[in-house]
C-alpha cells in the first residue's frame, strides 16, 4: 500500500518561495505509469491542480501559475518536491501530494488516485 507525505514550513512570508516535499513508502515514483501531482485547495474553494512529474521525469504545470513553480524529484529518496515562487497570501492552501495511474489529474478529485493528508501553508507577513 502506497504512502504518500508532505512535509515543509507552514508559513511563508509573502515573496518567498514555497518548498514542499512529497516522500513516497511503499512504491516508487519510478514505477511504470504512475504520475506524481501537487494539488492543492485554498480557503473556501475546490481542488486545483498545480504540477505533475511522470515516472519518466517528464514534467507538466498549470498555466494558472504564470511560470512560478517547479517539480523535482530524487529518486534514490523516493521524493519529489514543488517550489512555488513569488508567492502572495492568496497562495494560502491545504498544499496535497497525490499519485495517478497514467492521468494528470487537471480536475482533481480525492476519490481518485492515491492522496496524502496534505499540509497546510500560510502566505503572510
Amino acid at each position: 500500500q502506497v504512502q504518500l507525505q508532505e512535509s515543509g514550513p507552514g508559513l511563508v512570508q509573502p515573496s518567498q518561495t514555497i518548498s514542499l516535499t512529497c516522500t513516497v513508502s511503499g512504491g516508487s515514483i519510478t514505477t511504470t505509469f504512475y504520475y506524481w501531482s501537487w494539488i492543492r485547495q485554498p480557503p473556501g474553494k475546490g481542488l486545483e491542480w498545480i504540477g505533475t512529474i511522470t515516472y519518466i521525469g517528464n514534467t507538466y504545470y498549470s498555466t494558472s501559475f504564470e511560470g512560478r513553480t517547479s517539480i523535482s524529484r530524487d529518486t534514490s529518496k523516493s521524493q519529489f518536491t514543488l517550489r512555488l515562487s513569488s508567492v502572495t497570501p492568496e497562495d494560502t492552501a491545504v498544499y496535497y501530494c497525490a499519485r495517478h495511474r497514467g492521468v494528470i489529474p487537471r480536475l482533481p478529485d480525492k476519490t481518485q488516485g492515491d492522496w496524502g493528508q496534505g499540509t497546510q501553508v500560510t502566505v503572510s507577513s
